[in-house]
């Protein structure tokens, strides 16, 4: 095991971690530190305690949003490989005016989504 220092919210955190771990545990905890700074420079939190679940709250909601967005991306890539296959199999493939009509709604809702995260960032 590596012991590492952390910094978060002006507090250090000695943390073990699996050997080769200690770059990706600064990372991480530079990024917790960012959204917290974030967060406190908006005045958000009422105190410490308060501060640091907002700044929980809001990076669980990154990781829910993520997790939305990777299972959408998984569906499309199932629609894509299932559109790849019946190409393989001699059927004819869909006119492509329908393939750039799926493409501008799923660019137009991961724009929708990309503007909520930053108004949400903003109100923090």
């Amino acid at each position: 095991m590596s012991e590492v220092t952390v910094h978060i919210g002006g507090r250090g955190y000695s943390l073990s971690c699996d050997p080769g771990q200690d770059a990706r545990l600064r990372e991480l905890a530079q990024y917790v530190d960012s959204r917290l700074k974030e967060i406190a420079h908006a005045g958000a939190a009422t105190n410490e305690s308060h501060l640091f679940v907002l700044t929980a709250l809001v990076l669980a909601d990154e990781l829910f949003d993520t997790k939305e967005m990777l299972g959408e991306f998984e569906e499309e890539n199932y629609q894509l490989s299932s559109r790849l296959r019946d190409i393989a199999n001699g059927q004819a493939p869909k006119p492509l005016v329908q393939e750039e009509m799926f493409v501008a709604e799923a660019l137009d809702h991961l724009a929708g989504k990309i503007e909520h995260i930053a108004e949400r960032i903003q109100k923090a």
